[in-house]
C-alpha cells in the first residue's frame, strides 16, 4: 500500500471509531440501559424475507431482546409478531409481549429501545437511519448503505452528529473467507496488486448488464393491508403497485422470491447495488481503499472497454465481469498470483495462499459468519464495528458510480475526496433525485 494511502485509512480508522464530545452522555445512558437489564432492547423497520434473516440472527444472543417491529404491510407485521412469540415461548417465557407498528416513527419514538435493525428497501434506507440518528438509536443497516449519493453523504454527517453506533450489513466483512483473500493483498503476500475482476451476477430483467432498468411490470391493485403511500417514502407518486415489487406471503412463511424493487428504477440500483455492494465492498477492502474510491469509471462498450471498469488513483483496474461461472465474487490478480472468492468457495494460484478448510453448515449465511454479534458488541462498548458507514457509504458509491457511468454512455470522472463529479453537472445530478412533496426535510441533519 502506498503511504499515502496508509495514512488516509488509519486517519479513517482514527476519526470512525470516536464518538464526538456530544454524544457522550446517549453512549452512557446506552451502557448503563444495557448493564441494568442486561439486554440490547431492539425493534426491527422492515420485515421482509431479508429481516427474518436477521431476526433469527439476534434473537438467538443472550444480552438482545427484540421488543417492536415495524412494516407498511400487515401480514408482514403477523409473521413477525408469529415468529417472535414462538421463540421466546418456546424458551419457556409464559408471556411474551412484542408490538409492531405501521410507521417507524412510531417505533423510534419509544425510549426503551436501544437499536434498530433497517431492513426495508434501500429508497427508504436514508430517510429512517437518520430518522434513527436523531432518536438516539443504534443502527444495524442492510446493504446498500443507500440509494443515492447524496443520501449516503447526508447519512455519514448524521451518524458522527448525533455519535451513534452504525453497522453495515456487509457480512462478507466477518466472513472467514473473504478476511484471508483480502488479507493477502493487503500484506503483500499476491505482491503488487494491478488487476481485480468483479463479478455481481445478470438475472432476466436485466441479462447483459447489472444495471437497474424502467420498470415495465403490469400495475396491479394495491393489497388492503399494504400502505402503499408508506411504502413509497420519498419516491415519485407515479411509482405502483405490483406484488413482485412487495411480495405477498402468509404469516407462516418467507417470500418465494426477493423483492424486485431492486431492479427496476427508480427503486433500486439492479444488481450493481445489490449483489455490487457485497463485491465491490470486497475490492475496496482489498485495495484499502475504504473511505475512498476510483477516479475514473467506464461503461461497457465505450471505445475498447467490453467491460464495466473502474480506475484508481494508483493505477489500479476493477472490472466487473464474470470469471468463475455465473458466481458473484472477486478475483484478485498480484505479480505473485491470484486469489479468486466468493460465499463459500476460495481458490488460489498456489497452495501456500490456500486457508483451512471450513465445516459445512446448513446455517443461513446471514447468521454464521457472526456479523451481529459485532454489532452488539459494539452498541456495549460504543466502539464503531468493523463495517461503519464510512465504509458502508464508499462502497456503496463505487456501485451508484457504475450505474451513472451505465446511464450516461460514457466515462465518469470522480474525486474520491471531496465526493464530486469533476466538471460534469449531467453526472452530478444524478447523485440524487427530487423528493416528493412531504419528504423534502427527511435529510437534514
Amino acid at each position: 500500500m502506498q503511504r499515502r494511502n496508509f495514512l488516509r485509512v488509519t486517519a479513517l480508522g482514527a476519526a470512525a471509531s470516536m464518538l464526538p464530545l456530544d454524544a457522550f452522555a446517549s453512549a452512557a445512558a446506552t451502557n448503563k440501559k444495557a448493564d441494568k437489564n442486561g439486554k440490547v432492547q431492539m425493534g426491527f423497520i422492515g420485515l421482509g424475507q431479508q429481516a427474518m434473516y436477521l431476526l433469527q440472527g439476534f434473537m438467538g444472543m443472550d444480552d438482545v431482546r427484540v421488543v417492536a417491529g415495524c412494516d407498511v404491510y400487515d401480514v408482514k407485521r403477523d409473521r413477525f409478531v408469529r415468529r417472535v412469540k414462538d421463540y421466546y415461548t418456546g424458551k419457556g417465557e409464559k408471556k411474551v409481549k412484542v408490538d409492531v407498528y405501521e410507521d417507524y416513527q412510531d417505533l423510534l419514538a419509544r425510549p426503551d429501545i436501544d437499536a434498530v435493525v433497517i431492513a426495508t428497501p434501500d429508497h427508504q434506507h436514508a430517510v429512517i437511519a437518520i430518522a434513527a440518528c436523531k432518536a438516539g438509536k443504534d443502527i444495524y443497516l442492510e446493504k446498500p448503505a443507500t440509494l443515492t449519493i447524496y443520501e449516503g453523504q447526508q447519512l455519514v454527517k448524521a451518524v458522527r452528529k448525533y455519535g451513534r453506533i452504525l453497522q453495515m450489513g456487509s457480512q462478507q466483512r466477518s466472513s472467514e473467507e473473504f478476511i484471508h483473500a483480502t488479507n493477502l493483498a493487503r500484506e503483500g503476500e499476491l505482491g503488487q496488486i494491478h488487476k481485480l475482476k468483479v463479478y455481481v451476477g445478470r438475472n432476466n430483467v436485466n441479462p447483459v448488464t447489472a444495471a437497474p432498468v424502467p420498470c415495465n411490470l403490469p400495475k396491479m391493485p394495491v393489497p388492503s393491508g399494504l400502505n402503499w403511500d408508506k411504502w413509497l417514502g420519498p419516491l415519485p407518486e407515479s411509482v405502483y403497485y405490483h406484488s413482485d415489487l412487495d411480495p405477498i406471503v402468509t404469516p407462516e412463511h418467507n417470500e418465494q422470491l426477493w423483492g424486485a424493487w431492486r431492479w427496476y428504477k427508480p427503486c433500486g440500483g439492479g444488481l450493481m447495488t445489490d449483489w455490487g455492494a457485497h463485491m465491490f465492498d470486497v475490492a475496496q477492502w482489498a485495495l484499502g481503499k475504504d473511505g475512498s474510491g476510483p477516479v475514473e469509471i467506464i461503461p461497457p462498450g465505450y471505445s475498447y472497454y467490453d467491460h464495466l471498469t473502474f480506475k484508481y488513483d494508483n493505477g489500479i483496474i476493477v472490472s466487473e465481469e464474470p470469471f468463475d461461472g455465473s458466481t458473484p465474487g472477486v478475483q484478485i490478480y498480484g505479480t505473485e498470483g491470484w486469489v479468486k472468492v466468493s460465499r463459500g468457495k476460495f481458490e488460489t494460484s498456489d497452495k501456500k495462499f490456500d486457508m483451512p478448510v471450513q465445516e459445512a453448515s446448513d446455517v443461513p449465511y446471514e447468521v454464521k459468519v457472526g456479523h451481529h454479534r459485532k454489532f452488539i458488541d459494539a452498541v456495549l462498548s460504543r466502539r464503531d464495528p468493523n463495517v461503519p458507514i464510512e465504509v458502508g457509504h464508499s462502497s456503496c458509491t463505487v456501485c451508484n458510480l457504475g450505474n451513472i457511468a451505465m446511464e450516461l454512455g460514457r466515462p465518469v470522472i470522480w474525486n474520491p475526496i471531496v465526493q464530486k463529479c469533476m466538471h460534469d453537472p449531467e453526472a452530478t445530478k444524478l447523485l440524487h433525485y427530487t423528493y416528493r412533496a412531504g419528504y423534502e426535510h427527511a435529510l437534514d441533519i
